[in-house]
């Protein structure tokens, strides 16, 4: 079974429809995929995606556990709109170095490669897509983000996955204000493990809580920290963790 559902959006309102609920601009489209998030009217994270033009259409590629609810929510927001979301039966392909006549890359940053659409399943997934997503801090549906999430404490600035500049959408107020605070208190970070501990492990120092360790590859892992807490010697578990962002 594959871990990505595949929708069509197609009808004359698709593009305003989708403009008017998700963090990214779907005029960008014209350029390649597009990496966005829908949020709940509080700026919280319900789900995160990749839209790309099919012909007159759009194709929404979401993580396989979030089908049924995006297919509820979409229908929900749709109302009269002249909008049909239907099911597909593609497949998500995705490998690294020069995209394939039918690919395009991951938008979200150069060292994920590319992704491309087809009727057949993919058989080679040797790639090592854990330990990419750790050394390039790219959130992980389930992981990294949640129900709990703010999506600016979760890179989505980095990783191109909100504009500033497209206009209104489901939870941009909080998403904006938070974008013009002078800093973040809490989101994720790279960090460096060295020891025993599961992802999930909550991070202490002192014996207070300052984070949790979320995605793990071998030494380094990506963990949600409150920044001000984060500044003395860390552990989760049996081991040590050393964040960039801590004083010697």
């Amino acid at each position: 079974m594959s871990d990505r559902h595949i929708f069509r959006f197609y009808g004359s309102d698709t593009n305003s429809f989708l403009q008017g609920l998700v963090t990214n601009d779907v005029n960008k489209l014209e350029q390649g995929l597009v990496y966005a998030a829908l949020l709940t009217p509080q700026g919280k994270y319900m789900a995160d995606f990749f839209l790309m033009a099919d012909g007159d259409a759009i194709l929404l590629d979401a993580d396989a556990t979030q089908a049924d609810f995006l297919r509820t929510k979409f229908n929900m927001y749709k109302l009269r709109a002249n909008v049909v979301i239907e099911d597909t039966h593609l497949y998500m392909h995705r490998g690294l170095g020069k995209p394939p006549n039918d690919g395009y890359a991951d938008p979200r940053h150069p060292e994920l490669g590319w992704r491309a659409y087809r009727d057949v399943p993919q058989n080679d997934n040797s790639i090592d897509w854990t330990a990419l997503r750790v050394a390039n801090l790219i959130p992980k549906t389930g992981l990294e983000l949640t129900t709990d999430t703010f999506i600016l404490e979760a890179c989505f600035e980095a990783i191109n996955g909100v504009d500033f500049r497209k206009g209104c959408y489901v939870g941009q107020e909080v998403t904006a204000r938070m974008k013009h605070k002078t800093k973040l208190r809490k989101g994720l970070a790279q960090v460096s493990v060295f020891g025993d501990a599961e992802p999930g492990t909550e991070i202490l120092t002192d014996g207070k809580s300052v984070g949790r360790l979320l995605s793990r590859s071998n030494d380094q892992a990506i963990a949600y920290l409150r920044f001000d807490r984060a500044t003395k010697p860390m552990q989760a578990g049996d081991a040590t963790i050393v964040w960039s962002g801590q004083e010697n």
